[in-house]
């Protein structure tokens, strides 16, 4: 079963999902997809059977000018699991976790 790896984005200023934010996924330095947040905030269901090191690469220059871009670097070891890896962005801070 391979890994799949899901983001949500929340605009925590306005208090709504962060819609049509461009979002890169790469495994160890490599670019494996790419895609813009939904009316919802998501991207889900990007596949990958390969453990290794991802980086969601979010490009939130328009939400928080600040943080043009914010990189969130996670670890796979179980490829049959599925990592869900949100971000909350305000114009000064942000903050992530894993999800269910």
């Amino acid at each position: 079963m391979p890994v799949t790896i899901s983001t949500h984005v929340l605009d925590a200023q306005r208090g709504r999902p962060a819609a049509g934010m461009a979002v890169r996924l790469e495994r160890d330095g490599e670019p494996v997809a790419e895609g813009h947040t939904g009316d919802d905030g998501r991207i889900t269901g990007w596949p990958s059977d390969t453990a290794g090191v991802y980086r969601l690469v979010f490009d939130t220059g328009a939400v928080a000018p600040f943080f043009p871009e914010v990189v969130l670097t996670f670890r796979v070891t179980e490829p049959g699991e599925h990592h869900h890896v949100p971000l909350l962005l305000s114009p000064f801070a942000y903050s992530t976790y894993r999800g269910s």
